[in-house]
C-alpha cells in the first residue's frame, strides 16, 4: 500500500505517528515561511505543514502543487496550533518530511467543494469530478449501506437473490421497451427489462420460494426528477403467502432501513384504500405527513344559480390552517399556479375566516352569511382559516386540488425533509380505460390477480374490479407496489382477453408462462421497491440523479461519454439494419 492511513483518520491519539498519505490537493495557503496544503481523500480532510526553515526545497515544491493534483506526503502527527473542530482530524495536522507528486493535473472546471460553482450541466459533463465532492460521494455510500441493509434483512428471512436475464423478449403491455439487435438472428431483436417481472413468477413455480434482487431495469419513456431510463428496484417475490404476509414482511424491510441507515423510528405503517385515497386526496400516493384533506361540497352549494358550481360534477375544498391573512396578490399567485397547462384548472374560490369571526368569500354574490356559516361547518374553520374550493369534473378536480394541497403544504413548511409518513394504499382498480386505444389497460400489470370476489365483474362491470395490488407511499412519493399474482392458466388467459389480446396473441406473448402455469405453480405475490426513489428520500432530494453514480440527463443523455450516439456502417450491416429513414 503506498499510504499507511487515510486523511480522515488521525487524531491526537495518533500524535508523534510518522504516516504516509495518498490524496489529492484540496486547496493551500501560503504564508511566508510557512505553506499549508489540505490533502483530501475519499475518508476525509488532512492539513499538511511545510517549513520553509527546515526544508527550503520541500516548501517550494508544495507552493508548485495544483489543485486537484494527487500527491503521496510523509512526516510526522503533531498538534495543530489553529484547531478546526469542524472536522474529525481538525486538532491535528503532518509536518510533511516527503513529498512525491503521482500525478498532475489540470484546473478544474468547477470547485470540488461541497458547495459548487458548477451547474447542473457541467457537473454531468464531468461527473467523474463531481463524484469528488462530499455531498455526492455521501449519497453513494447511503446507497451502499442501504443496499447491504435490504441484503442483510432478507437473508435473514430466507430469500435467495437470484439474477434474472437482462436479454429477454418484448411485450406490448406497459412503458415502452428499449430493444437491442441481434447479429445472430437477423431482424429479430431483444429488449431490456422493464422489470423482472414474468421470471420472478417462473421461479416461483420453480420452487424458489423466496426471491430477491437489487436490478437494473430500463423503460423508455419520458423523464423527470424521479425517473431515469435506467434505475434500480429491489425485486421480490414469495410463494404461499396471502397479502399481509407480504405486507408485514415489506414493512419490516421499510421500518429497518429508517432505523439502520437513518436511525429513525418509523411507526406501523397506516393503511388506505384506494378510493378513500382518491376521495381525500385526490391521489393514490398522498403525502400524509399533513392532513389538510379534502372536503365535499356538492351537497352545500349546489342550488344557489352560480354556473361554476351547479354546472360541476363535484366541488371540493382544503382548509389552510392559518392562511386567512393571505393577500390579493398571494391569492392571485395560487390561482395563476392552478392554471399552469400542467395543471389546466379555470379558477379558485376562497372563503375567508376572519380574525374577528367574520366570513368573507369571492362569490359573497350567490351566497349570504347563513350559506357561508355552513361552508365553515363543512370545513370545520376556525378564526384565521382559508378554505380554498375548487370545481369540474371529478377525477380532473381532485388532481388539480391535489396539486394545490401539496403546494400550500410547501408554503407552509409543512412538508418538512426529515419527517417521514409512510402509507400503504390498498385495492387499486384492476383495470384502467385508455381513450386512445379504446380499451383497457392493466393499471399494474397483466399478471395482477383480481380481488376474488369481483372476477364476475370481469364480464360486466370491468371499471370496478378491483386488483389484489398495494403501493407503499412516503412523504407523496410512490416507492414501491406489488401484488398477489394470477398462478392458474384459466384466470390468466381471461385476463389477457379483458386486456384485447386473443388467444394466438396471448399464447405468442406469454405462452412460455401460460404454459408454466400448468406444472403446478404456487400461490404468489411480490412487491418491487424503487431503490433510486428510496434513496433520495433517505438522502433529502427531489431528483433520483444525484443518488446515482453515472445519471442521464432529461433528455436520456449521458453527456459525459456522449452517449447515445450513431454507429458505423460496418456494425448496421452486421445487425441487417437499414440506416434510409
Amino acid at each position: 500500500m503506498l499510504r499507511t492511513t487515510t486523511c480522515g483518520a488521525l487524531t491526537l491519539q495518533n500524535l508523534g505517528e510518522n504516516v504516509t498519505l495518498c490524496g489529492w490537493m484540496q486547496n493551500s495557503r501560503d504564508l511566508g515561511g510557512m505553506t499549508f496544503v489540505d490533502i483530501r481523500d475519499r475518508y476525509g480532510i488532512t492539513q499538511l505543514v511545510f517549513n520553509m526553515n527546515d526544508n527550503a526545497d520541500l516548501c517550494a515544491g508544495a507552493r508548485s502543487l495544483g489543485r486537484e493534483f494527487v500527491i503521496k506526503v510523509s512526516g510526522t502527527v503533531v498538534e495543530r496550533s489553529n484547531k478546526n473542530l469542524e472536522i474529525p482530524t481538525g486538532e491535528v495536522e503532518i509536518k510533511v518530511t516527503a513529498l512525491e507528486i503521482l500525478n498532475a493535473a489540470k484546473i478544474p472546471p468547477f470547485l470540488i467543494e461541497d458547495k459548487t460553482d458548477g451547474g447542473d450541466d457541467l457537473r454531468m459533463k464531468y461527473r467523474y469530478l463531481d463524484l469528488r465532492r462530499n455531498p455526492i460521494r455521501n449519497n453513494m455510500i447511503l446507497r451502499h449501506r442501504m443496499a447491504q441493509s435490504v441484503r442483510r434483512y432478507l437473508d435473514a428471512l430466507d430469500f435467495i437473490e437470484v439474477e434474472t436475464p437482462v436479454l429477454i423478449k418484448s411485450t406490448p403491455e406497459g412503458a415502452r421497451d428499449f430493444v437491442v439487435p441481434s447479429r445472430m438472428n437477423g431482424g429479430e431483436f431483444y429488449a431490456l427489462p422493464q422489470s423482472p417481472q414474468t421470471f420472478k413468477q417462473l421461479l416461483m413455480v420453480s420452487g424458489f420460494d423466496r426471491y430477491f434482487q437489487i436490478v437494473k431495469c430500463f423503460r423508455d419513456e419520458d423523464l423527470r426528477a424521479d425517473r431515469q431510463p435506467e434505475f434500480t428496484q429491489i425485486d421480490c417475490e414469495m410463494s404461499f403467502i396471502e397479502q399481509e404476509d407480504i405486507l408485514n414482511t415489506f414493512e419490516g424491510l421499510i421500518r429497518t432501513l429508517f432505523k439502520e441507515v437513518r436511525n429513525y423510528d418509523l411507526p406501523e405503517v397506516p393503511r388506505m384504500q384506494y378510493a378513500d385515497a382518491m376521495r381525500f386526496y385526490g391521489s393514490d400516493k398522498p403525502d400524509t405527513r399533513f392532513e389538510m384533506k379534502f372536503i365535499e361540497m356538492n351537497d352545500i352549494v349546489k342550488g344557489k344559480d352560480f354556473p361554476v358550481f351547479d354546472n360541476a360534477e363535484l366541488v371540493i375544498a382544503i382548509n389552510a390552517k392559518g392562511c386567512a391573512h393571505y393577500t390579493r396578490k398571494q391569492l392571485d399567485e395560487l390561482t395563476d399556479f392552478i392554471k399552469r397547462p400542467q395543471i389546466g384548472a379555470t379558477g379558485l374560490i376562497y372563503l375567508r375566516h376572519n380574525e374577528d369571526g367574520s366570513l368573507k368569500s369571492s362569490v359573497d354574490k350567490f351566497y349570504n352569511e347563513e350559506e357561508l356559516a355552513k361552508w365553515s361547518a363543512a370545513c370545520q374553520t376556525q378564526t384565521g382559516d382559508l378554505v380554498l374550493v375548487m370545481a369540474g369534473g371529478t377525477d380532473k378536480v381532485r388532481k388539480q386540488l391535489s396539486e394545490l394541497r401539496l403546494e400550500m403544504g410547501t408554503r407552509l413548511g409543512l412538508r418538512d425533509k426529515d419527517k417521514f409518513a409512510a402509507l400503504w394504499v390498498l385495492d387499486f382498480p384492476l383495470l384502467e380505460w385508455d381513450e386512445e386505444t379504446e380499451r383497457y389497460h392493466a393499471m399494474h400489470h397483466p399478471f395482477t390477480s383480481p380481488k376474488p370476489e369481483d372476477i364476475a365483474l370481469l364480464d360486466t362491470d370491468p371499471k370496478n374490479v378491483r386488483a389484489n395490488a398495494y403501493d407503499m407511499v412516503v412523504n407523496g412519493t410512490e416507492i414501491g407496489g406489488g401484488s398477489i399474482r394470477i398462478h392458474d392458466r384459466t384466470l390468466q388467459s381471461l385476463m389477457f382477453k379483458h386486456l384485447g389480446f386473443s388467444p394466438d396473441e396471448a399464447q405468442k406473448q406469454f405462452g412460455f408462462l401460460l404454459d408454466a402455469f400448468e406444472f403446478g405453480a404456487p400461490p404468489h405475490g411480490g412487491i418491487a421497491f424503487g431503490f433510486d426513489r428510496l434513496c433520495s428520500i433517505f438522502a433529502g432530494l427531489d431528483s433520483i440523479r444525484d443518488v446515482i453514480a453515472f445519471p442521464k440527463n432529461n433528455s436520456g443523455r449521458d453527456v459525459m461519454i456522449d452517449s447515445p450516439s450513431t454507429i458505423d456502417e460496418k456494425q448496421l450491416k452486421e445487425l441487417k439494419i437499414k440506416t434510409d429513414l
